[in-house]
């Protein structure tokens, strides 16, 4: 088995072997990851974190030991808290990174960073407040980074910045924690979920206060919610229509 780590800001994964294909995830600097299969070009990845697979550019991460991708799994998780900060590398060169990325790594990588880190876990009324840092975010399909985010990135980013693990698509959070019968019983940084006409799991977002929701649809943005879905003012329509409440912590 090899093991690999992203020595870059953001890379993306892909669901096949070529720059044109389908954008699944992103790989933010600082993520480890088992490499399964290494072509000429491109390698097929399993990440730490969430255990999610796709394609990588063989020019876009380095490898490292089996030792050091366990030392890295061990370690507390360190994250840049800034929405972007940098990293100055082993060359002397500035690495812009974003937001979410895994501090640990960069003594690893022969880098310093010296800005702003959380590492904690932190109370469920933080989930809304680090919410908030994504507003106005562009959607992005596979994103995760403040430049563009999806609506299941948003929630994994979110959950993940304060010290709890989502699995990456929104149909694979719904699988985690405990349902609720009603809104009226869920709490700010409850997930709630949202199906097609097919009854297939296709949006998240995060619960507030008051019956208001904060999820990425266009861009991140704050809509109301009730037992019907997400009702837009502006269209003055529901947009998605609501499936299940989870809490998760």
């Amino acid at each position: 088995m090899n093991y690999g780590i992203c020595n870059l800001s953001i890379v993306p994964l892909r669901v096949e072997t070529s720059d044109r294909s389908e954008l699944v995830s992103q790989v933010l600097y600082g993520e480890v990851f088992k490499v399964l299969e290494i072509r000429k070009k491109w390698s097929r990845i399993r990440l730490s974190f969430d255990s999610y697979e796709g394609w990588i550019d063989n020019k876009q991460f380095t490898f490292i030991s089996e030792e050091e991708y366990d030392q890295t799994k061990q370690e507390s998780p360190v994250y840049a808290s800034d929405l972007v900060d940098f990293i100055t590398t082993d060359k002397k060169q500035l690495l812009s990174i974003c937001i979410g990325s895994n501090i640990n790594s960069a003594k690893l990588l022969g880098h310093i960073f010296e800005g702003k880190s959380i590492s904690k876990i932190a109370p469920k009324a933080a989930l809304v407040e680090t919410s908030l840092l994504y507003l106005n975010t562009p959607y992005l399909w596979g994103g995760k980074t403040p430049f563009g985010i999806d609506c299941s990135g948003f929630t994994q980013m979110v959950y993940k910045l304060n010290g709890h693990r989502l699995l990456r698509d929104a149909s694979q959070q719904a699988t985690q924690g405990e349902p609720l019968s009603f809104i009226e019983e869920s709490e700010p940084g409850d997930l709630a979920f949202f199906d097609n006409s097919e009854g297939a799991i296709v949006h998240v977002g995060i619960i507030m206060s008051d019956n208001y929701i904060i999820h990425a649809h266009g861009q991140v943005r704050i809509d109301r919610l009730d037992h019907t879905g997400i009702f837009n003012a502006e269209k003055r329509t529901h947009t998605h229509k609501l499936r299940v409440i989870k809490r998760i912590i």
